[in-house]
């Protein structure tokens, strides 16, 4: 009966209403046909209404929900639901209206506007509105001003001259509402549909649930990565019977219906495809025929972010015959006809490809997109199309594993470990095939990964701790909480070439633990076990999480692995260690690590010096980076350097695989290993390693824990501080490295419309319209090319404004890979302010551990505290940097270049050679005519043009570096005709009344560029920009790049301490010692303008145990007093041998000699003794009998003569020797042969004869010693040094 009303009631409407087209008919005919119903719409909620197949639309969600009335949705009914491939879409309503059919687009009105109410990012854009078109899709822009001739092709060449709309297209191309067909189920109204549904998480009616969990499910489901989905707000746009413009009246019934859900959290955003029927594939414009709309160019499928940026073009259906496959094809979700995708940043395809060709065009797809070296994480893939009974081979880098069937459009491979830092290539083999479909996947570091597995605290460094809580994630396992988890203990060494990697014991109970995420140890329990001599060796290593058992707990068959990161074993190891190796087990491991490191290759002076101050690191932007274990705005903790506010690392590993680390305190000064442990210290073996990666000392961070990490447990946190084994660590093996030499680096600037700001401090404005040179370097040491981008600046009210403004930077050092950062469009910067392109692919840095990312010969990171993307730093290994900063669309780009670039730089940021006289050289290396930098015109004549660079190699400029997309070159952006403003102080327009100069001025200030700025875009946030820039680079060079004259490091005594850690001029540093120790030495040292310390009056500074030094002194004192009394003791011991000898009384019994006081003869005549009167008298003394010819030991005798005297020896009756002998006296005194011992003065003597040189006497004398049968000798009497008279004539002796 509906049906007769219908075709009377648009039969009618022909007839009487001849200027209504059919479309206008059949609208009318369906109002008719309701009406005749009649239908009473209220019951129908009362009985079983089912929202997901009623063509009424459900009530209006109330303004307040009462929580007591939300509706719960079973499994059974979600997967009822869930079977069905179209999403709800109603042609009535309560109120007895249209539901969501859009009864006012029709052929004559294609489009019509809706508000959204909320932020769909789209392609990197967000909008808030949508427009939905007839022409099968849906935009968010305004349209082309005419329907281009096909094949279409976007993002438009044409723009900004023509439009470029934004667009989400099911199926793009001229259409008309046709009929229902015969046979058809779905008698809903042909037409176009829009339903709007917000805020369905917190939705608690029927329909609110029951679309937020199949939505949820849905987009879970068919794409990777969206697991955590959770659906916020959705459109649901439905083509119902559509059919091809130009068409035949009995075309009317060869429709297609097709339908577009786009749901979003306001993040992440996705579109589902659902194509229920395809009668025709291209309108007649396009060459479609004209009855059956086959032929000719096809519709286009896909998606156009607008303003001239990306497209994407679903091949191989959009705009090819294969068109007609998409019912049948897409497999999302296990459904013919399902195509989803993901659209918020980029477009990614959840859907599966059998066409061997599309691999060409479609990467890989997979998730996750990074993940642990370590492996074990579950990594699904999506790109061809699979198959249960097909051999899926998945290769991470060169390393082979065997995937796993899901669904025709997934499958999940378990990543192996990988020792790699970076991208590396994944691939997908299907039976055997090539490796065709391939994607970039990020392997990170284990110290830089999500931890997985962790501990609840810092109990697990201690050598005894008596628990350990150990945590996990447990969903990254399985979803099933009651599965059971194994816990295992492996450990890592480096012995040989290749490293190892070792399982060493089971730390959970034999039947495993629930998968809860937390469970608690006893370490006593591994106290007793004996592990062998082998695994004893192991001292760094990992914990190890699987699920037991995993073909019976998920569906896969397969177990996901969670792993720790690095860690120290001794709370496992430490009683075993002790039992084997004694109580100095860690000192025998500390000087086992010594005589390693010392055999091997010296590091440290091949690595960048430290900065003085921590202004100077952060300022130094090519060498030094944030350090991941010590960041004030990332990981805060600094265990293993406690004091420290911030820590830095070098960004790359030199050479030789090694790397700097620098630790300042909270006053920002250079802390050092020598004044306490927690310095910074040299790395022997970088963070991200050294390629080849599977190698023993280049394994990314497990080498740097083995050779670094680790010996500063084994020597000081599991020693004590002050043990040996710990100063070898600290002040030799790792000793921090002070700053004395460091050289800041020379800097460079651009902003604004656009300034320059040269390396040797010369500023000048220069508004050129495309691609320039800002430095490059070419010659043996060093390559870098570093250019900007220029565009014109956005009209003002009086039009062009007769600027440019930097817009993109790209950089490329030696064999790098090229890095390029871009400004986003106005609209695409809601979530990121910048684009990073490197090596021709976008990254991004919205995650902790992308923060940092590491390619070809450079490092690019963005802060830990920008979020948004808009400040990137790009580290290259010869230490150069640059850095790029975005404020409201206001880019300024920084290059940092160590002092080995001075004299070796070209372009716009000049010569660097510390005289700016030379920084306007030509790319011939000629210098410009050109010297006055006020005169912009003949500046940018004569200077600045000539530095453009294109797609064409210039061996003086090189060619550019930028990423040209659409099919647009260099060229697109240079315009030599463009002709800026050449006043330094641009004059203002005549009529403009809203500011004059006077408040540019108070704006402004003295900075010209701030005035420039402002009177040419005659907008003030330009200036203010431009002043903040320039501000801003003068106090980078002016604080942050200052030179520092460095004293150097004062070494600490051992156990004693600083009064400060400074080492900067005018530094006063007071050593103290311990309780218990004695400060030896200098107690103050003085740092000098030269660089030095003062000198050490009383020596070096040293701290000596109280009883070691009360001892010292006792023996110095000691010392002192003996030096002291033994001199007295022996002039008292000589006195008295020469009173012995020379002034004693001789024996009365002996001597009869006369008193000196009567003066007689100093050879006195001794009693009883017979004398002979005949003496010959000499000068020389007459030798003994037993002496024969030798010469007296003081060499004195001027001639001894070989004549022996004839003593006569007589015995007396008691037995002593009675002799006769000759005494000899000197016959002068003079210093050589004074005698002191006589006992009379020289003058006494009588004169002796002149000329008579020899004079004998016979006779005897005594020396007291009376000696049982003595020698019959005389002795040589000699005259001592000391003991001289002066010079005197001596009288003639008599002999007696």
């Amino acid at each position: 009966m509906g049906r007769i009303h219908k075709l009377i009631a648009a039969t009618l409407c022909l007839l009487c209403f001849k200027s209504f087209t059919v479309d206008k008919c059949a609208a009318e005919a369906q109002d008719i046909e309701l009406e005749a119903e009649s239908v009473d719409v209220e019951k129908l909620y009362e009985n079983d209404y089912d929202p997901m197949k009623s063509r009424i639309a459900p009530k209006a969600v109330p303004a307040r929900q009462v929580a007591s009335q939300s509706y719960y949705i079973s499994p059974q009914r979600l997967e009822q639901i869930r079977a069905e491939l179209l999403y709800p879409y109603f042609d009535t309503d309560q109120f007895r209206g249209s539901g969501d059919l859009q009864t006012n687009i029709n052929s004559n009105n294609a489009q019509l506007h809706k508000n959204l109410g909320f932020l769909l990012p789209f392609f990197g854009f967000g909008f808030n509105y949508t427009i939905i078109s007839l022409h099968g899709h849906l935009s968010f822009s305004d349209g082309m001003d005419y329907f281009p001739a096909p094949p279409l092709k976007f993002p438009n060449i044409n723009w900004p001259k023509e439009n470029d709309p934004s667009f989400i297209a099911p199926f793009y191309s001229r259409c008309k509402i046709g009929t229902i067909g015969e046979g058809e189920s779905d008698l809903k109204e042909s037409g176009v549909y829009f339903r709007l549904e917000r805020d369905l998480p917190g939705r608690m009616d029927q329909f609110g649930v029951e679309l937020r969990e199949r939505l949820k499910w849905d987009i879970r489901e068919a794409m990777i990565g969206a697991e955590s989905f959770i659906p916020k707000h959705t459109i649901i746009a439905t083509w119902k019977n559509v059919t091809f413009a130009g068409g035949l009246p009995q075309a009317i019934k060869t429709t297609n219906t097709f339908q577009a859900v786009i749901t979003t959290d306001e993040v992440r955003t996705f579109a589902m495809f659902n194509y229920g029927y395809m009668g025709w594939t291209t309108h007649t414009e396009a060459g479609g025929d004209t009855l059956t709309g086959q032929g000719g160019v096809p519709a286009f499928v896909g998606f156009n972010a607008g303003n001239g940026t990306r497209a994407f073009q679903y091949i191989p259906y959009s705009q090819d015959m294969r068109i007609r496959d998409l019912p049948w094809k897409g497999w999302a979700n296990d459904k013919p006809g399902r195509h989803v995708f993901r659209i918020d940043e980029k477009v990614y395809s959840g859907n599966c490809f059998d066409d061997e060709s599309v691999y060409k065009s479609a990467p890989l797809i997979f998730a996750p997109e990074s993940a642990n070296m370590m492996g074990g994480i579950l990594v699904n893939v999506t790109g061809p199309c699979f198959t249960p009974d097909k051999r899926i081979m998945c290769r991470f880098d060169t390393q082979e594993v065997v995937g796993r069937y899901v669904g025709p459009n997934r499958a999940v491979c378990v990543m192996p470990r990988v020792y790699a830092a970076g991208y590396i290539d994944l691939a997908i083999s299907i039976d055997g095939g090539q490796y065709a479909w391939k994607g970039r996947f990020y392997v990170e570091t284990p110290v830089l990964a999500p931890e997985m597995v962790w501990f609840h605290d810092l109990s697990f460094h201690d050598l005894y701790p008596e628990k350990l809580r150990i945590r996990w994630d447990k969903f990254n396992l399985t979803m099933n909480e009651n599965a059971k988890v194994s816990i295992s203990l492996w450990g890592y060494k480096e012995t040989t070439l290749n490293p190892d990697l070792v399982f060493i014991d089971q730390i959970s109970p034999e039947g495993g633990i629930n998968n809860n995420g937390d469970v608690t140890i006893n370490v006593a329990d591994f106290r007793a076990r004996d592990n062998g001599d082998y695994l004893r060796q192991f001292e760094v290593g990992f914990l190890h999480i699987t699920l037991q058992g995993a073909e019976n707990q998920n569906l896969l068959g397969i177990s996901p692995i969670l792993w720790s990161r690095p860690m120290p074993i001794g709370w496992y190891f430490a009683d075993q260690w002790k039992r084997f190796y004694g109580a100095d087990w860690a000192a025998q491991k500390c000087n086992a690590w010594y005589e390693k490191d010392t055999k091997m290759r010296y590091f440290a002076n091949e690595i960048p010096m430290c900065p003085c101050l921590l202004d100077q690191a952060q300022g130094d932007k090519g060498r030094f980076l944030p350090d991941y274990e010590c960041d004030k705005e990332g990981n805060a903790a600094c265990y293993y350097h406690r004091g420290a506010s911030m820590c830095f690392r070098s960004g790359t590993a030199n050479i030789d695989g090694a790397g700097q680390q620098c630790c300042y305190d909270i006053e920002g000064k250079l802390m050092m290993t020598s004044d306490n442990m927690w310095g910074g210290n040299p790395s022997r073996v970088h963070n991200l390693g050294l390629v080849p990666w599977n190698e023993q000392s280049k394994v990314p961070s497990l080498s740097h824990w083995y050779h670094d990490k680790l010996p500063f447990y084994t020597c000081c946190l599991w020693q004590d501080a002050s043990s040996d084994g710990c100063a070898y660590y600290r002040f030799e093996r790792r000793a921090s490295q002070d700053c004395v030499g460091y050289q800041p680096p020379g800097a460079a600037a651009v902003f604004g419309d656009p300034h320059f700001f040269t390396f040797d401090n010369l500023t000048y404005t220069f508004n050129g319209k495309g691609e320039y040179v800002l430095v490059r370097s070419d010659d043996e040491r060093h390559k870098i090319d570093i250019q900007g981008r220029f565009e014109a600046v956005e009209e003002n009210m009086y039009g062009s404004a007769r600027a440019t403004v930097l817009t993109a930077v790209a950089a490329k050092e030696n064999s790098s890979v090229p890095v390029e950062v871009r400004i986003r469009q106005p609209y695409a910067q809601w979530r990121y302010r910048l684009d990073v392109i490197v090596d021709y692919q976008p990254v991004y840095f919205d995650s902790h551990n992308r923060r940092v990312q590491n390619f070809k010969g450079v490092t690019v990171y963005t802060p830990a505290n920008i979020l948004n993307q808009s400040h990137v730093i790009i580290m290259f290994s010869s230490g150069a940097g640059v850095e790029i900063v975005e404020n409201q669309r206001h880019m300024s780009a920084r290059v940092y270049l160590p002092i080995t670039f001075v004299n070796h730089t070209r372009g716009l940021f000049g010569n660097w050679s510390f005289e700016h006289n030379d920084d306007l050289m030509l790319p011939d290396a000629s210098f410009s005519v050109m010297t006055d930098v006020n005169n912009l015109e003949l500046l940018h004549d004569n200077f600045g043009m000539l530095w453009n660079v294109d797609d064409k190699y210039h061996p003086d400029k090189g060619r550019s570096l930028f990423f040209h997309e659409n099919d647009r070159s260099s060229n697109f952006y240079y315009d030599a005709t463009f002709r800026p403003v050449f006043f330094s102080k641009p004059p203002l327009p005549i009529n403009i009344t809203s500011f004059n100069s006077t408040d540019i001025e108070q704006t402004c200030g003295t900075s010209y560029q701030c005035y420039y700025d402002y009177a040419v875009t005659l907008n003030r946030q330009y200036g203010t920009y431009a002043k903040y820039y320039f501000d801003d680079i003068v106090n980078i060079r002016s604080k942050n790049l200052r030179t520092v004259i460095s004293c150097g490091n004062l070494p600490v005594p051992q156990n004693g301490r600083k009064s400060s850690f400074e080492f900067t001029v005018g530094t006063i540093v007071k050593i103290d010692c311990d309780p218990g120790y004695v400060l030896v030495g200098e107690d103050r040292r003085y740092c000098w303008p030269n660089g030095e310390w003062s000198w050490t009056s009383f020596g070096a500074a040293e701290c000596v145990p109280e009883s070691v030094y009360f001892a010292q002194q006792g023996a110095s004192i000691f010392g002192y007093v003996m030096a002291a009394i033994i001199p007295l003791l022996c002039c008292l011991l000589c006195f008295c041998c020469y009173q012995k000898k020379t002034g004693a009384k001789p024996n009365p019994k002996w001597n009869t000699a006369k008193k000196p006081s009567e003066k007689t003869s100093p050879i006195t005549k001794i009693e009883d003794r017979p004398i002979n009167p005949k003496v010959e008298r000499t000068t020389n003394v007459t030798k003994p009998a037993f002496t024969d010819n030798f010469e007296s030991d003081s060499g004195r005798g001027s001639n001894h003569g070989s004549k022996k005297p004839s003593p006569t020896s007589e015995t007396s009756q008691n037995g002593s020797s009675k002799s006769h002998k000759s005494s000899v006296i000197d016959s002068s005194w003079d210093s050589s042969n004074s005698d002191k011992d006589s006992p009379l003065p020289p003058n006494d003597f009588p004169a002796l004869p002149p000329k008579q040189s020899k004079r004998r006497y016979d006779g005897v004398y005594y020396t007291n010693e009376p000696l049982k049968n003595r020698p019959n000798v005389s002795f040589e009497k000699d005259v001592l040094d000391l003991d001289m008279p002066p010079k005197a004539t001596v009288s003639n002796s008599v002999a007696v």
